[in-house]
């Protein structure tokens, strides 16, 4: 007999997945004070860096070279969106991981329920924590560093940064797929947090690479929020000049991402267990 999966049952599964994995993270509140330490901290090394070696002149020199002298929000955005990326690799591929190790993975593939809504129910866990710690950080590095957080265009902010999140758990997918691959995640995503630092500018604006590793950078959809949510708080340019060609770029980010990423998510798992059997962890 086939099981009729209904639109409010994929809702309540998703909202099940969800409300587990938050009763998990209530029983470990380090995790959420560690994922609103970590931005300040990491914007803190190169503000003070700053500081000392730039002296009086820093905020003049960083506004040659990217179009605002307020060095501090731009480290302190930077952070704060490297730390949402970062989740995502952590939270979706340590899940899996932790599902493949316990050996639940097959049951939880047994369930009515399909691997997509699953896999929605920990993507909206995941956007959930990272936003409310993103809020908490970002407000709390600005008042430790004397930075207004409410400057700019916020609501313009908070869309680029919302509409972002879904291309950055879709990339979660092809992290996953690599996970299920090589059965590895901690390597990976200490691998990875250096890549995406790096591709997406969080200490630096990556007009400063050369013309080639400029094109690549901007496929990476997190690249794009970093640069508009700066530019709707700070007044720099957009990629494209004007924000609605950002924004428009970003929803094509949204349908190309998680459809590109869940497709090589399935085809992955889908070579696994013909090759090697998904029981072999």
């Amino acid at each position: 007999m086939l099981t009729y999966f209904s639109l409010k049952s994929s809702t309540d599964a998703v909202i099940s997945v969800f409300l587990c994995r938050l009763r998990i993270i209530s029983r470990y509140r380090g995790w959420f004070i560690f994922d609103m330490i970590v931005p300040t901290i990491l914007a803190a090394i190169p503000i003070l860096l700053g500081k000392a070696i730039a002296g009086p002149d820093a905020s003049a020199n960083f506004l040659q070279n990217t179009g605002t002298a307020n060095y501090v929000a731009y480290m302190v955005i930077g952070a704060n969106i490297f730390m949402i990326v970062s989740n995502s690799l952590w939270i979706f591929g340590f899940w899996l991981r932790n599902e493949m190790q316990t050996g639940t993975l097959e049951s939880l593939y047994l369930t009515p329920a399909s691997k997509m809504v699953l896999l929605g129910g920990i993507a909206l866990y995941a956007a959930f924590r990272s936003l409310i710690a993103f809020s908490i950080a970002f407000t709390g590095g600005c008042i430790i560093f004397g930075v207004n957080p409410f400057q700019g265009d916020i609501v313009l902010a908070v869309t680029f940064l919302l509409v972002g999140l879904i291309p950055i758990y879709g990339i979660s997918f092809f992290y996953g797929a690599v996970v299920i691959k090589l059965k590895e995640a901690n390597s990976l995503i200490n691998l990875a947090q250096w890549v995406v630092s790096l591709t997406m500018g969080i200490y630096f604006p990556v007009t400063v690479f050369p013309r080639v590793l400029q094109y690549l950078t901007m496929l990476f959809p997190p690249t794009w929020v970093n640069q508009d949510v700066r530019a709707s708080l700070l007044g720099l340019s957009y990629f494209f000049g004007e924000w609605y060609f950002d924004l428009a770029v970003l929803w094509a980010f949204c349908v190309v991402a998680p459809l590109l990423g869940y497709y090589t998510f399935l085809a992955t798992e889908k070579r696994t267990k013909i090759n090697e059997g998904v029981g072999q962890f």
